[in-house]
């Protein structure tokens, strides 16, 4: 085994990049816009299998554009994907009442506040 550092990026990390670059253009862009936006020396088959992932997974939404495709995310910004990605995992459970539950009862005093004003319940300890 090397101990070379790996020139591998974190899980995701990519995927966040791309998704990125389409939220900050406001239109559709072609794996070779976003290739281009990103400026990083990726391959275009690289973006084009990330693009590719991203809309099986139903993060972003595609047309066609000539012989390919252009891309827009499903998501206005990072918290709706946040919160898509929280129903996703939330859709996975048989037992949501507990899966909440519990989600609930880890959240800081600060989360838990902000969920009671977003929820528009009052608060009985205030």
């Amino acid at each position: 085994m090397s101990d070379a550092p790996s020139a591998r990026r974190p899980a995701g990390e990519l995927e966040a990049e791309v998704l990125a670059a389409l939220w900050t253009a406001e239109r559709p862009l072609t794996p070779q816009d976003v290739q281009g936006a990103l400026g990083d020396g990726l391959a275009r088959t690289t973006v084009a299998t990330i693009l590719a992932r991203l809309h099986d997974k139903g993060t972003v939404h595609r047309t066609r554009a000539g012989r390919g495709y252009a891309y827009t995310p499903a998501v206005a910004d990072p918290a709706g994907l946040a919160a898509r990605r929280m129903h996703a995992e939330l859709g996975r459970e048989t037992d949501r009442s507990t899966v909440l539950a519990r989600f609930v009862s880890d959240l800081s005093a600060e989360d838990e506040r902000l969920l009671r004003d977003l929820l528009g319940d009052e608060d009985p300890a205030r």
